[in-house]
């Protein structure tokens, strides 16, 4: 462990002032200059929070759950890293407060330290320090960016603290710590303050470490003078340690912003580190076409994660908002996305439902339960019938499904047992083995999760995107398409274009083009393979299908 940990340089990436200032989508720009500079980089989440993972908890009050290749359900921030890496993470790059004291706990349970006293310091951050080093050997990382979830100052993010500062004590020369720290301006001030940032630094000394690399975030660029101030009461070997972090129209520009400010050869000159190769090539021209998209499409997002007080939580299908765009991107196109609350159809009647002939396309992304559900169901058949492109994703092709079912094979009742468990055609059910961990109400970690393969029939739409026959897809549901209405289903005229390797369970459903421009679903979400520099051939098809309509 310490050979490799000697050859391995890590950044640790922290917040201060206030969250939600974009500590993750610093780190997954670091991480896309680094490895734009050559480097093999791996990128890390620490979230302070006990849940064991992410996959408990409630969309609107945390926003997307993401779902790694390996089924771990984490935070939206690991669908930033993938995404700008353009590389899969393994589950180890995934840590929680619960997941590291629940390992400790269970291990001191079965007698693992062999009777001595168990303590945060030390063990817990033992563990920490054991899962960093178990993803370095997973990904063969040259350079290790760990985000630090939380606020300087917070006691539940503590321990993470405590362990880079172990880890920078054993190798001084290989850790280095990088502040997110916000700079506000207050309109009736008029000036830019950096106050507040250096309080977050004295509170950072506190625990043992210091910045080496501050991060502003504000409204505007900071200028040299302010620059300067924070670099002299920081204690910052210079002011070019600061980098300037502006608000952008598209988190895209972030990495070229960062990079135009020297942050990656100041990382690398820290760690007497050499460029390999040159920087952003490739990421710039996607940003490029993106500035260049003169085109438009406007989508509408029907689901029913939207209701927080009197704003809308997009956050709730963040890797859907990224993957359009970045299909889009790829097209030239601008895509605008409307969010709409199923909840409004279900009681409209045809006057709201006729509100959706300006969208170029529909999408119904996934959920649970069956809030919405209806209404979701009267905007497919609106889809279909007036021939709006249409996606569903997950709880989305189900109700495609039900849907069809309903209005085209004539069972009125067709429904998922979810929602209708007496249903005398339940066209979407549950899987045998799913069964038994409901009764016992074992939810964590319950589901079809992770990677699974599929098999795609030639001359689909599906095939057209892809391009080939086997696919491999992220899963993260309970319900299927019931086996016993597959037959009638694909008899009546909706395809089955993709199915398991065994072809009992339906990967995606679909309508011929000959019948209609695009009305396909996944039973996968295939939003968390999309990537900044390989869009996903789906959303690709989708995006390209709306602008036929336009």
């Amino acid at each position: 462990m310490a050979d490799k940990r000697s050859k391995t340089k890590y950044i640790f990436v922290v917040g201060g002032v206030m969250s939600g200032v974009g500590k993750g989508v610093t780190t997954a720009s670091i991480g896309t200059i680094l490895k734009s500079k050559g480097y093999k980089i791996s990128l890390i989440k620490a979230d302070p929070y006990l849940n064991v993972d992410a996959g408990t908890m409630n969309p609107t009050e945390h926003g997307e759950v993401f779902v790694m290749d390996g089924g771990l359900e984490t935070d939206q921030d690991m669908g930033n890293y993938e995404r700008f890496l353009n590389q899969t993470l393994p589950r180890e790059n995934y840590m929680t407060n619960g997941m590291v004291f629940k390992y400790v706990i269970d291990k001191e349970r079965a007698l693992g330290y062999k009777g001595k006293c168990v303590e945060p310091t030390y063990h817990i951050t033992e563990e920490i320090l054991r899962r960093i080093s178990e993803s370095v050997k997973k990904t063969d990382a040259e350079i290790v960016v760990v985000e630090i979830g939380g606020t300087i100052g917070e006691y539940q993010n503590a321990i993470f603290l405590e362990a880079a500062r172990q880890l920078k004590n054993k190798n001084p020369k290989d850790v280095m710590f990088v502040m997110v720290s916000y700079l506000p301006t207050p309109p009736s001030i008029g000036e830019m303050k950096t106050k507040p940032t250096q309080n977050a630094v004295m509170q950072m000394n506190s625990y043992g470490v210091s910045p080496n690399i501050i991060v502003a975030r504000a409204e505007l660029p900071v200028d040299k003078k302010r620059k300067e101030k924070i670099a002299s009461m920081t204690g910052l070997l210079s002011s070019e340690d600061v980098i300037a972090a502006p608000n952008v129209k598209s988190i895209y520009d972030v990495p070229i912003n960062f990079e135009n400010d020297g942050i990656g050869l100041r990382i690398l000159n820290h760690f007497d580190l050499k460029p390999k190769k040159r920087d952003l090539k490739e990421w710039r021209k996607v940003v490029d076409k993106m500035r260049q998209a003169s085109k438009e499409v406007n989508i509408a997002v029907v689901g029913k994660y939207f209701d927080t007080g009197d704003f809308v939580l997009s956050d709730a299908y963040i890797s859907i908002i990224e993957a359009l765009k970045i299909s889009g991107i790829h097209l030239g196109v601008k895509t605008h996305l409307h969010w709409l609350d199923s909840k409004k159809f279900e009681s409209g009647g045809k006057k709201e439902l006729a509100k959706l002939s300006k969208y170029d396309g529909i999408l119904v992304p996934g959920g649970f339960g069956e809030t919405g559900v209806e209404g979701k169901i009267k905007v497919i058949e609106y889809a279909r019938v007036n021939k709006i492109p249409y996606f569903g994703i997950c709880y989305g092709m189900q109700l495609m499904v039900i849907e069809y079912a309903r209005n085209v094979l004539g069972l009125a009742d067709a429904h998922t047992v979810e929602v209708n468990s007496k249903t005398k055609n339940p066209v979407i059910d549950i899987m045998p083995e799913q069964k038994k961990k409901l009764e016992i109400k074992d939810f964590g970690a319950s589901m079809r999760l992770g990677a699974y393969e599929a098999i795609i029939g030639k001359g689909t739409v599906a095939f057209s995107a892809y391009k080939k026959v086997k696919i491999l897809e992220r899963h993260r549901h309970r319900y299927e398409v019931n086996p016993e209405y597959v037959n009638m289903i694909e008899g009546g005229g909706l395809v089955f274009s993709g199915k398991s390797p065994n072809g009992v369970l339906m990967e995606i459903a679909e309508l011929p083009k000959s019948v209609h421009p695009f009305f396909l679903g996944t039973q996968f979400h295939p939003e968390f393979l999309a990537r900044v520099l390989d869009p996903h051939p789906l959303f690709t098809e989708f995006v390209r299908a709306c602008m036929g309509k336009k």
